[in-house]
């Protein structure tokens, strides 16, 4: 008896627990919660033209904003050195210049805010010995992205502050494709703190009754479920990336034309002329007409926005009609899975419905503000639904390894 206990699997190492705490689970969701609220200010910050008021990068000195009046000279001034305020805001005052530098201002000290926030509880809970060892891995990442999001942020303000980097006499802006990765890895952090800090919670959650945990893994390992646990998966993919077109919409102000829905000007898509210019091509041969198009044109770029959105509403719409039709899937599927399905079809309606209204109304502040905070949102739903949808790996050997151990409590109290 004691050779098999000795041969079987073992998670736990010799430093970290075998489960992470409950703890670290409430911290992740809170960071979450504070990367989205970063993420909905940055997209106030670039609507109100603000992202552009400071021109330097200073991560500890930066941190205090101007003390007195020489300062604020000291940062109008050089502003007024940038493309922006002699194209855009050559008559603006000082007054005005301070509540576009407040909202940048806020926007960075958030960021430094998140970082720290993450780093040093991470540090704690590792060196406590809070998490367990995939946790520490994945949490160190995470506070490597965080870093890395810091850098592609000042990198993406650089490229508006040189008019070399757009064309001359266009309105001044931040690179698309800089804004858009500086979107992505926003989103990529809070997910990874969302699934985390749920993984940890359900973990708990299944380890506390491992029969049932058992019968669950069962029916969700179903090849009934199969096409459903995909699509899932799947759908987590479109909407990431539907929302990462919106973010080259945003960098090219594409949103401010073909103000209508369903039709682009006379037709449900502008002519090809239009969306296949010439003009975007770098090259005398024209080959790269096609990606640069669907990059830097912005007819071409809201019609790509457009597509994915309608395919993301309607594969969830699709998705969720397929539990319904399905006599074998409605029966199968836990109604844990059948609440966050309705949850997704909940966001992705009103996603829908507030992107046509920004368009309708010319992008206007809270609806566009509102419509970038639906993304996310959605892109949530679709994640928690996952979570409750795929089987986890090392939840499951856990919880073999729990069912194990009970089996083997009798055979050792009666020798």
């Amino acid at each position: 008896m004691s050779k098999s206990s000795q041969s079987s699997p073992k998670i736990r190492t010799k430093f970290f627990p075998e489960t992470s705490s409950k703890s670290v689970a409430y911290w992740l969701l809170g960071s979450a919660a504070s990367v989205f609220g970063i993420v909905v200010f940055g997209g106030l910050t670039r609507l109100t033209e603000s992202g552009l008021s400071i021109t330097e990068w200073r991560p500890v000195t930066g941190s205090l904003p101007p003390r007195n009046e020489e300062d604020w000279d000291a940062e109008f001034t050089k502003y007024r050195s940038s493309p922006e305020f002699k194209l855009l805001n050559p008559h603006m005052t000082l007054d005005e210049f301070k509540s576009i530098y407040y909202m940048e201002w806020i926007h960075r000290i958030w960021g430094r805010v998140v970082g720290v926030s993450f780093l040093l509880p991470a540090i704690y809970f590792i060196a406590r010995r809070k998490v367990s060892a995939p946790m520490a891995g994945k949490i160190v990442g995470i506070a490597g992205l965080i870093g890395f999001q810091g850098f592609l942020g000042w990198w993406m303000v650089k490229s508006g502050l040189k008019d070399d980097l757009f064309a001359p006499g266009s309105h001044p802006r931040v690179s698309q494709y800089r804004l858009t990765a500086h979107l992505g890895t926003a989103f990529l952090c809070y997910t990874a703190m969302l699934w985390n800090g749920l993984s940890i919670l359900r973990e708990h959650k299944l380890l506390a009754d491992p029969q049932a945990a058992t019968r669950l893994f069962e029916r969700l390992k179903s090849p009934v479920l199969r096409v459903f646990r995909r699509s899932v998966g799947a759908l987590a993919v479109l909407v990431f990336c539907t929302a990462m077109s919106g973010g080259l919409v945003a960098g090219l102000d594409a949103g401010l034309i073909y103000n209508d829905f369903p039709y682009m000007g006379l037709g449900l898509t502008p002519p090809k002329s239009e969306l296949f210019s010439d003009y975007y091509s770098h090259t005398p041969d024209k080959s790269d007409i096609w990606w640069r198009n669907a990059l830097e044109n912005p007819s071409l770029v809201q019609l790509d926005h457009r597509i994915l959105a309608t395919t993301t509403f309607t594969s969830v719409v699709g998705l969720w009609t397929y539990t319904k039709l399905s006599p074998t899937v409605r029966t199968m599927l836990p109604a844990a899975c059948k609440k966050g399905m309705h949850g997704v079809v909940g966001f992705v309606c009103l996603q829908v419905a507030l992107g046509i209204s920004t368009l309708l109304y010319l992008v206007p502040l809270p609806l566009a503000s509102a419509h970038q905070a639906g993304s996310l949102a959605l892109l949530s739903s679709v994640i928690i639904l996952g979570g409750r949808t795929w089987v986890p790996r090392r939840a499951a050997q856990l919880v073999s390894q729990r069912l194990g151990k009970s089996h083997l409590a009798p055979s050792r109290s009666v020798v």
